[in-house]
C-alpha cells in the first residue's frame, strides 16, 4: 500500500541530506517515516525523534525490557513499520527470536517471568484502554521498581508517537528484518 504523502527521494536542505546518509548507512536504506514524514518538517522534528532513541540509552531496564515493550505496543497498535524495525534492532542484538515469537502469549508462555507477564499486562491496558486497574498496577509494582515503572511508561508514550505517526500517514513495513537476517547471516 502507498503512503498517504509521497515518499521525498532528493531532500533539501545540509541536515536532512545528512539523515538520509546515516540511515542509509545504518539501515541499507533510507527509512520511509524520514521521506514520508520527517523530511516535510523542520529539522527539530527529526532531532526530537532521534532524542527518544537517544534517552533510551540511559534507561536501566533490560535492552530485551524495552523491546518488548515497545514491540508490544507497536503490535497492539498495529504499526506494521514499528512492528519490523523492533524486531529488526532485536534479531541485531542476538535475542531469543522464540521469545519475540510468542508475544502474543506471554500470558501463558514459559519464556516469560512472571515480572514480564505483569509489566506486559500493564503495558496492554496503558496502550488498549488508556487507563490502569489499579490491581494490574500493584502486580506490576511488585516486581519493578519506581524507575522501571516511568522506563516502562516512557516506553508506552514514546511508542504511541512513533506509531501514530506511521498509521497516521500509512508507513507501512520496511522489511528490516530481511535486512537484518541477511546482514546477521553474512
Amino acid at each position: 500500500m502507498a503512503t498517504f504523502l509521497p515518499p521525498i527521494e532528493k531532500p533539501t536542505g545540509l541536515m536532512m541530506k545528512l539523515a538520509y546518509y546515516f540511515t542509509r548507512k545504518q539501515f541499507g536504506k533510507v527509512l520511509t517515516p524520514i521521506k514520508v514524514h520527517s523530511a516535510r518538517l523542520p529539522a527539530a522534528f527529526g532531532l526530537f525523534y532521534g532524542k527518544i532513541g537517544s534517552l533510551d540509552k540511559k534507561l536501566q531496564l533490560p535492552q530485551e525490557m524495552v523491546l518488548l515493550v515497545r514491540e508490544h505496543v507497536a503490535r497492539i497498535n498495529v504499526c506494521l513499520f514499528c512492528i519490523d524495525i523492533g524486531r529488526a534492532f532485536s534479531i541485531k542484538a542476538s535475542m531469543n527470536q522464540a521469545k519475540f515469537d510468542a508475544l502474543e502469549q506471554y500470558r501463558t508462555s514459559l519464556l516469560f517471568t512472571d515480572a514480564e507477564r505483569a509489566a506486559l499486562d500493564y503495558v496492554t491496558e496503558l496502550t488498549k484502554d488508556k487507563r490502569v486497574n489499579p490491581d494490574t498496577f500493584a502486580r506490576m509494582a511488585r516486581y519493578h521498581s519506581e524507575r522501571a515503572i516511568c522506563e516502562i511508561v516512557w516506553l508506552v508514550a514514546t511508542e504511541h508517537v512513533y506509531n501514530m505517526t506511521n498509521i497516521g500517514l500509512n508507513i507501512h513495513s520496511d522489511m528490516l528484518c530481511d535486512i537484518s537476517k541477511t546482514r546477521s547471516a553474512a
